[in-house]
């Protein structure tokens, strides 16, 4: 399995991104086709500021997969929109998954 790591920083206006990721962006992203799992996660502070405000995972069989979704209109339209609500920069990171424990609910 193959994973798109997406690190949002924190954005200028809190209240606009979550609306906007929330009613507007993952609409846009939903329609990208063959993925095989997708979790965001909204950081905790904890203890001291996070440099991210936001996470989003994206699964894939594999490499080749995972470009080829990005790379089609869905993708590109998902990645274009990204302008519209990530004021505090977004970096994608890329990977083969290795599972040591396998997630459950």
């Amino acid at each position: 399995m193959y994973k798109a790591t997406i690190l949002y920083g924190h954005p200028k206006d809190p209240q606009h991104f979550d609306s906007y990721y929330d009613s507007v962006h993952i609409p846009i992203a939903r329609k990208m086709r063959g993925l095989t799992g997708w979790t965001i996660t909204k950081v905790d502070p904890g203890e001291g500021p996070s440099p991210y405000y936001l996470i989003a995972e994206l699964y894939a069989p594999s490499r080749d997969a995972l470009l080829a979704i990005f790379d089609s209109p869905e993708g590109r339209a998902s990645t274009a929109d990204l302008e519209n609500f990530a004021t505090g920069g977004v970096t994608f990171l890329y990977g083969e998954v290795q599972t040591v424990i396998p997630v459950q609910a």
